[in-house]
């Protein structure tokens, strides 16, 4: 907004020798803070002159010209789309037992969840590098056109390679539309103003995730699993037409939406920074996934994919920082204190938090012997109380704008919780004190999560130039990440631990009464393949075989709740030594 002030005859001042060299219409910018203290004292006396007291500038309440009514109708659709990233991120959880048995491939169970989450790490990027040149609205429409696309291609898929194949492009749909929902608030919300939404923002996670993971199981065991995905469709039918509406047409365009910004924005896009990500993630879920349980170790399959995912981390890391023009993640995001330490703590509890998430069920069905309903709804509590803590640490942080607390914080419970998850007595677990043992890590992430997205984006704050789009999608990224890493790595230390115990404990026991007699070397081996082929079938074992099946699942999961131990005191001693940013007005390091 631009000011024209004209001179007018007056008295002398003390001033007149300074502005006697001025011209007699004067232009102020008020949208900019000039560094120049002179021209801004002319600048204060000349409105004086003119209007009489000037009052102090406030900053706008929401940016890009958007009235209160149209930023809550944005924000609505921001919020009803990432709660339906979160559901379908989470719904796998307890369901995947009763879609797998259907199916009769309980081995492909971690690709229902892993190809929605490496489909949404790769496309994110781009995606939100290309809504720099587009704009952030076709893309966002574009997005969620794919993802209702996708959800209905998995309501009505005939096979397990037709659903994991949708689930993939559900996660391309979904990916999309977390990272563009963020950076939209990004443009739309003043970085000082940003904590008073993330509440809302935390709230939604949280319940999307919540109602995930309950109604997964409870809907796959009462509807039938194909109403988990259409029960979806008309809400985000809705969702379209409103955002198409409700979204500026220019928001977020950096120059004018031309063919030759689109191609210069694609031709700065780092293609193969993403694509070496792209190989290493999918290489290491596939050795990770195949290897050892599926094949072994030694098969080429598995060795290639290893071999692979080596060789392209060093590439990856050269590539960022040497070669690409606008890096998929800056050098100085893993290099320099506070961001690098962020970042890597972060990841690590998205491992934590997402292989707690996935195998809890594993305990509670396996161990435990609930329903996958039951399993469910007792995972409603945790999810409510990280809701709860992420909305009152991020309200806290909008108030006191202090972030250090709320990072060590999380990660010492995250610490907390993963030594008690290891310390559950097994099958004489009361299903109350299983539920309990989730609420330390449940605070954790309430409390790590909200503080760790903001430290990120002060901390890219650094003067004049703020990169509040970058840091968004690099932290988007990292979390991403995390989440395929953390089920992968996970499965695979469940997986070898569980066969482990299961030749030990149920071959070595002869004591069953199995078809072919007791201790017969047959009937052993059949159950250790049925029990592997679907958790269901341990309900229904003979008396001395369900015993040794449900110990076995005890010592593998006790075996990987030890380990996340190990992952989130690595996090913490990571975390304690940075500065993390203050938020004070503009950020600092404090």
């Amino acid at each position: 907004m631009a000011i024209s002030i004209i001179d007018s005859p007056s008295p002398p001042s003390e001033r007149d020798p300074l502005l006697a060299h001025k011209k007699h219409k004067v232009t102020v910018n008020t949208r900019s803070l000039s560094s120049d203290g002179e021209d801004d004292d002319d600048t204060e006396s000349d409105n004086a002159s003119a209007a009489g007291p000037a009052a102090p500038l406030s900053p706008p309440r929401y940016l890009h010209n958007t009235s209160p009514a149209r930023f809550l109708v944005i924000f609505a659709q921001i919020l009803i789309v990432q709660f339906a990233g979160c559901f379908d991120a989470t719904v796998m959880a307890s369901s995947h037992p009763v879609i797998t048995s259907h199916f009769h491939a309980a081995a492909a169970a971690s690709w229902l969840s892993t190809s929605f989450l490496l489909a949404s790490t790769a496309c994110q990027p781009l995606i939100g590098r290309l809504s720099d040149a587009t704009g952030r609205r076709p893309l966002f429409l574009g997005c969620l056109a794919v993802f209702v696309v996708a959800t209905a291609g998995c309501a009505a898929a005939p096979g397990i390679g037709c659903l994991i194949a949708a689930r993939g492009l559900c996660g391309v749909g979904a990916g999309g539309l977390m990272v563009l929902g963020d950076i939209i608030l990004s443009d739309l919300v003043p970085v000082e103003r940003r904590g008073l939404y993330y509440p809302y923002s935390s709230l939604v996670y949280g319940v999307g995730c919540t109602l995930g993971a309950a109604m997964g199981g409870l809907l796959a065991e009462h509807l039938g699993w194909r109403w988990i995905f259409a029960s979806q469709i008309p809400v985000m039918l809705v969702c379209l037409a409103v955002s198409a509406v409700a979204i500026p047409r220019d928001l977020g365009v950096q120059e004018d939406c031309t063919t030759a910004g689109l191609r210069d924005s694609l031709r700065d896009f780092d293609f193969v920074g993403s694509g070496l990500l792209c190989a290493i993630l999918t290489t290491i879920i596939l050795g990770l996934n195949l290897g050892g349980q599926i094949l072994p170790w030694s098969h080429p399959i598995v060795a290639s994919a290893l071999v692979v995912c080596a060789a392209c981390i060093p590439l990856f890391l050269y590539v960022e920082w040497r070669c690409a023009s606008h890096p998929l993640v800056p050098l100085d995001f893993l290099s320099r204190a506070p961001k690098a330490n962020l970042l890597a703590s972060n990841f690590l509890s998205t491992m934590l938090t997402n292989s707690i998430l996935f195998n809890m069920p594993i305990f509670l069905q396996a161990v435990l012997l609930a329903t996958p309903t039951r399993s469910g709804l007792q995972l409603m509590l945790p999810f409510a109380v990280t809701s709860a803590v992420s909305a009152l640490t991020a309200y806290t942080i909008a108030r006191t704008r202090r972030l250090r607390w709320s990072v060590v914080a999380g990660a010492s419970f995250f610490l907390a919780g993963a030594l008690a998850l290891a310390q559950l007595p097994g099958r004489r677990t009361p299903h109350w004190l299983a539920v309990l043992a989730l609420v330390p890590t449940s605070v954790g992430q309430g409390l790590q999560n909200p503080g760790t997205f903001i430290a990120v984006l002060a901390a890219a704050a650094e003067g004049k130039q703020r990169r509040q789009g970058l840091a968004t999608s690099v932290m988007v990224l990292v979390r991403s990440v995390g989440q395929v890493v953390g089920i992968a790595a996970s499965s695979l230390l469940l997986q070898g631990s569980l066969r482990y115990y299961l030749g030990k404990l149920v071959v070595g026991g002869g004591g069953g009464a199995g078809e072919n007699g007791p201790g017969s070397t047959r009937s052993e081996t059949e159950v250790i393949k049925r029990v592997l082929a679907s958790i269901e079938s341990i309900a229904s074992l003979e008396a001395p075989y369900r015993m040794q099946v449900v110990e076995s699942y005890e010592k593998a999961l006790r075996t990987l709740f030890a380990g996340l131990a190990v992952l989130a005191l690595v996090s913490l001693l990571i975390l304690c030594p940075a500065k993390v940013p203050r938020i004070a007005g503009h950020s600092r390091e404090g």
